[in-house]
């Protein structure tokens, strides 16, 4: 008898395609030395990939949708992200905390920007929202950069809440780091930061925009006026 697991392996196989395979191998960046070194795509597009996880989120255990997260795959650990996200948003406290335990556990197999921004803040964001952060504090010093960018997109259900603590902390503690991806997730969440409250976004470019990376400033003016948004650039 067929499994869920086995169902939801065959459905992305079929609504794989080549010629995606091949562009989102290069996309996600899989080359030797690259962030992605090694991950193997079937070309299966988000859509689809939602489409599939809706389907099957209900039946699906926590633990085949964590033996999904520890495939080579790359659909397969975004199909078992989104099923995760779903099942934590249609279930009750003590299956979220499984849920986030799960997903803490499994954070080496949530090892592209894509799978870190579809399921941070949806799924540790709401968990840790209003409790005690040292976890997230961990991840953010951990000097893993997929572990890292976990704790920054976690942040964006802060922001959600107009809460700006956490991403500013992040933020800032990040200045120096040394990866363009880091540097597009913190300018991403200033920039965030600042349509909910302009304030605490020109308080921090006001300390700090002299010394953040290009991209990260590049990202965090983007929606200011475009006199502001000069003004900022120009403080390199």
């Amino acid at each position: 008898m067929t499994g869920i697991k086995e169902k939801i392996e065959k459905d992305l196989v079929a609504a794989g395609s080549k010629k995606d395979a091949v562009f989102l191998q290069r996309f996600f960046k899989t080359g030797k030395g690259q962030y992605g070194e090694g991950d193997i795509f079937i070309g299966v597009r988000a859509p689809q990939n939602r489409a599939i996880a809706k389907k099957y989120f209900k039946e699906i255990s926590l633990e085949d949708a964590e033996k999904l997260l520890h495939s080579p795959i790359h659909e397969h650990r975004v199909c078992a992200l989104s099923m995760l996200r779903l099942k934590f948003e249609n279930s009750d406290v003590k299956e979220q905390e499984k849920i986030v335990k799960l997903y803490l556990k499994n954070t080496k197999h949530i090892n592209n920007w894509d799978l870190v921004d579809m399921s941070a803040c949806y799924i540790l964001g709401p968990w840790f929202y209003g409790k005690n952060l040292d976890t997230i504090y961990k991840l953010a010093g951990s000097k893993f950069l997929w572990e890292e960018r976990i704790a920054v997109l976690t942040s964006f259900h802060f922001l959600r809440q107009k809460d700006f603590k956490l991403t500013l902390e992040l933020c800032k503690k990040f200045l120096t780091h040394k990866h363009d991806l880091m540097h597009k997730a913190t300018g991403w969440m200033l920039r965030e930061a600042g349509k909910r409250d302009v304030k605490p976004l020109l308080s921090f470019l006001d300390a700090h925009a002299a010394k953040m990376p290009r991209t990260m400033l590049r990202y965090s003016v983007e929606k200011l006026p475009s006199a502001v948004r000069k003004k900022y650039m120009s403080a390199k």
